[in-house]
């Protein structure tokens, strides 16, 4: 009877099954909260069973880690490419804003029970979706130290993980998303200076 109730969900296989799953648990988290994030719950949601989650998660801590990593794997929008490191970087911090402001509700008001329950923190949760490297702002860099804008001495992981940590720190405070003007100031004031090539003589 159970084969009979599965046979028409196993369609999907593979990276679609997993992609259709992973897509169920994020919306399932964020019109359920934490409480209701359960493999029963997204298993009816993505329309397989729950055994297919067990599979290839143990439990929702593992499923949801999984999505997290998805979602960061998933760009907020194309790669920019407006000639400059400021047309660049302003154009990712936007689209930062505008599309991970939801996460960070979830992160401040609804993940205390994932947190507790994993022992894992906001920063464990920023690796899995960013990882070790600071992915399309390093492209950005990269970008703008062949056109001659950026030392590339001057380059390293921190200062461009700044400007988003900057970005993130402010939608975690105040749960909206950030002001142009003021992401403006983030790469104007804090990030571009820091990478800057050094005037002609400068130092000397």
């Amino acid at each position: 009877m159970d084969s009979k109730s599965d046979a028409p969900r196993t369609r999907r296989r593979g990276a679609a099954l997993e992609e259709a799953i992973l897509d169920a648990a994020w919306d399932q988290l964020t019109e359920g909260g934490y409480g209701d994030f359960t493999l029963e719950a997204v298993a009816a949601r993505a329309g397989t069973s729950r055994s297919v989650l067990y599979r290839r998660w143990p439990g929702r801590v593992e499923l949801l880690r999984a999505a997290f990593a998805h979602l960061g794997g998933t760009p907020v929008a194309p790669p920019p490419a407006t000639g400059s490191l400021r047309g660049d970087a302003i154009a990712l911090l936007t689209a930062m804003s505008d599309h991970r402001v939801e996460l960070m509700i979830l992160l401040q008001t609804r993940l205390g029970g994932f947190f507790a329950e994993s022992g894992d923190s906001p920063e464990d949760v920023r690796e899995l979706m960013v990882g070790p490297r600071a992915g399309s702002m390093q492209e950005a860099v990269t970008r703008a130290i062949g056109r001659g804008e950026v030392d590339p001495a001057r380059v390293t992981d921190r200062i461009v993980r700044l400007p988003a940590d900057l970005v993130r720190h402010q939608m975690a405070m105040t749960l909206r998303p950030v002001p142009p003007e003021d992401i403006a100031e983030i790469v104007d004031d804090c990030f571009l200076p820091l990478l800057a090539t050094r005037a002609a003589g400068a130092g000397t």
